[in-house]
């Protein structure tokens, strides 16, 4: 199954919220990825330009998008930015089949 690197921040409230409420919102990320077939690998908070970052296992990009979608379209996100994660494997067989393209550099 492909992976997926999701980076996330929450809003000012749902700071509010959690610093009001805790929880270990791990778990609840975990049950929507398993709700389509997938699997939570890890789940971390950061610093920096985003507020935490999840490394998620999921069928296929239309599982995983309606993850994202569920998620970013429950308000408690102000970004989320998810990217599909190649194998060593993959990328040596996209090397090899880049050869075959026939891309021509602009004005060459």
């Amino acid at each position: 199954m492909p992976l997926y690197l999701s980076k996330f921040s929450y809003t000012p409230e749902t700071w509010a919220r959690m610093i009001s409420n805790p929880e270990d919102r791990g778990k609840a990320a975990q049950a929507y990825i398993e709700s389509v077939g997938g699997k939570l690998h890890g789940f971390w908070y950061a610093f920096g330009s985003h507020d935490g970052y999840n490394l998620w296992e999921a069928p296929n990009n239309v599982s995983m998008a309606a993850v994202a979608l569920a998620i970013c379209g429950g308000g408690a996100l102000s970004s989320m930015e998810t990217t599909v994660l190649l194998t060593v494997d993959e990328t040596l067989e996209a090397l090899r089949m880049a050869g075959d393209v026939g891309y021509r550099a602009p004005g060459a």
